[in-house]
């Protein structure tokens, strides 16, 4: 009984690191708003090193469409900036001494199913994680029962799993559908 409750609590940890995971990826989709998790792929060179700009500067929002970034040194405002060229993000960062600021440019029509297809991408490769946890799950339960667990018990904890999974694909959905929503909100 023990072995199959492991395998269950196995299973929906997993599940639940799926969906943790794609709502980090799709906060990184640009909906067209103005949000520090844009740039936390950009990557400055600090003394030589390349480290993550947010260990560089405080990135926060002004409005919906300004991103302020304030380094912690100014020596650092040229670096940052062209960290964020580099980058290739489509933002042209403005240093005015002391700050950088971007704006965020609207999406084009284009740009927003283009950004619509990208989340359905990472919501479908998500589903595609949660259905091979599913297989891993009923495998290690199949073995479990060819080691001696009744089959009744073996037939509940597949149920379970089953249940989990649709109840995980059904989350994944809701974001995937959520920032779809988002992304082409106008």
């Amino acid at each position: 009984m023990s072995d199959i409750k492991s395998v269950l609590d196995n299973a929906k940890t997993l599940m639940d690191k799926a969906v943790s995971h794609l709502e980090s990826e799709l906060q990184k989709v640009r909906a067209g708003k103005a949000n520090p998790v844009m740039l936390e792929n950009v990557q400055v060179d600090y003394y030589g090193s390349r480290v993550p700009l947010s260990n560089t500067a405080s990135i926060n929002t002004q409005d919906a469409r300004t991103l302020i970034i304030q380094p912690w040194e100014k020596s650092m405002l040229t670096p940052i900036e062209k960290a964020i060229q580099a980058a290739n993000l489509g933002f042209n960062p403005q240093n005015d001494g002391v700050i950088i600021r971007i704006i965020v440019p609207p999406l084009t029509e284009e740009r927003r199913k283009d950004l619509t297809k990208t989340a359905k991408s990472l919501g479908e490769d998500a589903k595609i994680a949660s259905r091979n946890i599913r297989k891993d799950a009923m495998e290690q339960i199949k073995k479990l029962q060819k080691d001696g667990t009744p089959e009744d018990m073996a037939k509940d904890a597949e149920t379970k799993v089953q249940n989990l999974t649709d109840g995980t694909v059904s989350k994944i959905d809701k974001h995937v559908e959520q920032k779809e929503k988002e992304i082409m909100t106008v």
